[in-house]
């Protein structure tokens, strides 16, 4: 069985960055306090914004 590899993921761009903890953070915070099984987030820097959704059913997104 192989060893769990600690990640982190930072996405930058011009001069911001957002780490992977961030970008679940806010779309948390936009979809509200709903019960969440599954999260996906698509992040689009050119537009600085992130798309997410949320147990496969219900779509949003929010400013990076």
């Amino acid at each position: 069985m192989a060893a769990k590899v600690n990640t982190k993921i930072e996405l930058q761009f011009g001069d911001k960055a957002v780490t992977e903890e961030e970008l679940v953070t806010k779309a948390k915070e936009a979809y509200g306090s709903k019960d969440i099984k599954s999260l996906s987030i698509y992040v689009k820097p050119e537009e600085a914004k992130a798309y997410y959704v949320v147990n496969d059913d219900v779509t949003g997104s929010f400013d990076l």
